[in-house]
């Protein structure tokens, strides 16, 4: 019996965590444990719309962030729906396409019955590596989406024409700003303008 001890001990002492554990799985482990039941008893729809709604208000409690940032080859056909540039050097003339995706951007009734809104401009300064801004322009984008639920699959194509730039290495910063709760967001994208 003696040797037994030590282990009744330590799952003595591991069971208590283990509740602890499932007693904070939060929101998100409760939907997904209800859309599993509903998926098994046949209601995709009703376990689709529980995983959209608990993933909505989770993504109400983030902070405002960016996502994802990069170059891409042409305007995106959609939401992850792109090509990226296989790298960041440019030629001379040629534009920038930049594929943005803001996280935890904060929603408002709408002016619509029943619609909720969604809103933010964006920033652009061009930035040698030094950290000079060599190019500013304020609400260079200005986007707004207006929908029935908080909609987490947002993205912004930014187009930037640096024709005029000589060759060398810059930074594409982009800074997005909330308008619903007044925060703001930064992403630098270096680039190269390859000479000729």
């Amino acid at each position: 019996m003696a040797n037994y001890l030590p282990m009744l001990a330590m799952l003595a002492l591991a069971a208590p965590a283990v509740i602890v554990c499932e007693a904070a799985a939060g929101p998100l482990s409760d939907a997904a444990a209800k859309a599993e039941k509903q998926a098994d008893s046949g209601d995709a729809a009703g376990a689709r719309e529980t995983l959209r709604q608990a993933v909505s208000a989770f993504a109400q409690t983030l902070p405002f962030t960016i996502g994802k940032a990069v170059f891409v080859t042409a305007e995106p056909a959609g939401y992850a729906m792109y090509e990226p540039k296989q790298d960041s050097v440019f030629k001379t003339g040629e534009t920038l396409v930049s594929y943005v995706e803001p996280v935890g951007l904060t929603w408002k009734e709408a002016s619509a019955k029943g619609k909720l809104e969604t809103r933010f401009t964006v920033d652009l300064d061009i930035v040698s590596p030094k950290g000079e801004v060599l190019a500013t322009r304020k609400a260079f984008g200005d986007f707004t989406f207006t929908g029935y639920l908080r909609n987490q699959e947002i993205y912004a194509t930014l187009t930037v024409d640096v024709s005029g730039a000589p060759a060398g290495d810059y930074v594409l910063r982009f800074r997005f700003n909330d308008i619903n709760s007044g925060k703001s967001a930064s992403v630098d994208q270096p680039f190269k303008i390859a000479g000729e």
